[in-house]
């Protein structure tokens, strides 16, 4: 199986920006895609990492500066469609990712695998069928299903909470902070972010 984590490496995650420095945009990225590294390598793949921008990442990175769209539907072109083998793609801003959800994702045998984000976007999916193609704009999980459908796929949905959680924005910080402990929950301690809970909700604060 070919497994691919598309990146966002040109000015990523703008709508941290109220809590983030572009600088550190990048640098948070950077440290959630070596979670999502390490998750894949430890669940015993090789992840090809595509950026639109070059970063830095203990694998190498491919540079390609096309939309997400384009970018994986000529993969599921060359990959998938050519018969080749299936395609497994996982977003790179999933740092609560764990050996055991990459696993949970790849283990099922429909034509296509979906993981919902919370938001109503595809976190990660896995595609076995000529056929099937993306398209990530609005609520995507929804649109996949339907395309999936629309081909003749069979489709299954894979319920996991560390697929489902995306950051994307200040409040998904304190997902960060409380669930995992790896490269992007080491960088937000270090950078002086810290979990704060008023009115019976968690959230995070960054004293000065």
């Amino acid at each position: 199986m070919r497994l691919v984590v598309p990146v966002s490496g040109s000015a990523p995650k703008t709508r941290l920006a109220s809590v983030l420095s572009p600088a550190e945009r990048r640098d948070f990225t950077e440290a959630m895609l070596s979670d999502v590294v390490d998750a894949v390598t430890a669940a015993g793949h090789e992840p090809e990492i595509i950026s639109t921008a070059p970063l830095d990442c203990a694998v190498p990175v491919t540079v390609d500066d096309r939309g997400l769209d384009a970018l994986v539907n000529d993969l599921l072109t060359s990959t998938v469609a050519d018969g080749e083998q299936a395609l497994a793609v996982v977003m790179a801003d999933l740092p609560l990712v764990t050996r055991e959800s990459i696993e949970c994702l790849l283990a099922p045998e429909a034509d296509v695998v979906l993981a919902p984000g919370l938001g109503g976007g595809t976190n990660a999916f896995v595609c076995r069928h000529s056929e099937f193609r993306v398209d990530y704009h609005g609520a995507s999980i929804r649109d996949h299903r339907a395309a999936a459908r629309d081909v003749g796929a069979s489709v299954t949905e894979v319920d996991s909470r560390r697929l489902a959680t995306d950051i994307d924005e200040p409040d998904d910080l304190a997902e960060v902070l409380l669930h995992s402990d790896g490269a992007a929950a080491d960088w937000l301690k270090q950078s002086g972010f810290e979990l704060k809970t008023a009115d019976g909700r968690v959230d995070v604060e960054r004293p000065r």
